[in-house]
């Protein structure tokens, strides 16, 4: 599979760590151009780096115009940026705690979508992948900002899809079960035993693991697939 996105043009928001860089790494070692956006740069040894705040959306414009003058028109979004934000129960979640998970979480997604959707219709190919969760289908308690955000972007996946269905522009999302990355390290530890318990395969999932499935889903051999959500859930959820 080296040379599956030969040719092709792929950003990754979050792309400096976890998901998102393996991504970036994964996309690199298959042909692509890749560009990754994040708040510090940062991603695989190759990706051109850009410093963005996915809450704001004239900031992800401004990255996906440079991305595009300096590696050509994108082909592929992969939206990985994302925060847990705290472990907490809902009445002790601030407003202000509340609108920087949602304003991350979920207007980050829509805005980076967004952006690309005009040139990838005008070219007639493209592939969305947004980075949901479990949470967003199940809930889990002490994250109910985190759990609300990403069904937010399942549901925005699913609108999105539909919008584009008549063009060769195809949007999913994925839904993994608690992997292996940094975030865990916003999360207490009684919220990361609630969900490994929950695992029937009774383990955390591994970033490649995720990088694979997302692959595929960027690739030209997803092809007949859009608005629908993928799980990597260690058959947490079989629905």
């Amino acid at each position: 599979m080296s040379d599956r996105f030969d040719g092709r043009v792929a950003l990754i928001t979050g792309g400096s760590s976890g998901i998102g860089a393996g991504v970036a790494g994964r996309l690199l070692r298959e042909g692509a151009k890749v560009a990754t956006l994040d708040l510090a740069p940062g991603g695989p040894d190759g990706v051109l780096t850009l410093t963005a705040d996915v809450r704001r959306s004239e900031e992800i414009d401004a990255a996906v115009s440079r991305a595009e003058a300096e590696l050509g028109p994108i082909d592929v979004l992969v939206c990985s940026a994302g925060i847990t934000g705290d472990s907490l129960r809902t009445v002790e979640v601030s407003d202000d705690e509340w609108r920087r998970v949602l304003a991350i979480n979920a207007d980050g997604v829509f805005f980076a979508n967004r952006a690309v959707i005009p040139g990838m219709t005008d070219r007639d190919y493209g592939r969305i992948v947004n980075i949901a969760s479990i949470a967003g289908k199940e809930g889990n308690p002490m994250a109910a900002a985190y759990s609300a955000s990403k069904a937010a972007v399942i549901a925005l996946t699913k609108a999105i899809g539909k919008d584009l269905a008549g063009t060769n522009v195809l949007v999913n999302c994925i839904a993994p079960a608690v992997i292996e990355t940094p975030l865990l390290g916003q999360m207490s530890e009684e919220h990361i035993g609630y969900m490994i318990e929950r695992i029937p395969m009774g383990r955390l999932g591994r970033v490649d693991e995720v990088a694979a499935l997302v692959a595929w889903l960027a690739s030209e051999e997803c092809s007949f697939s859009t608005g629908a959500t993928y799980d990597i859930s260690g058959g947490r959820a079989v629905y």
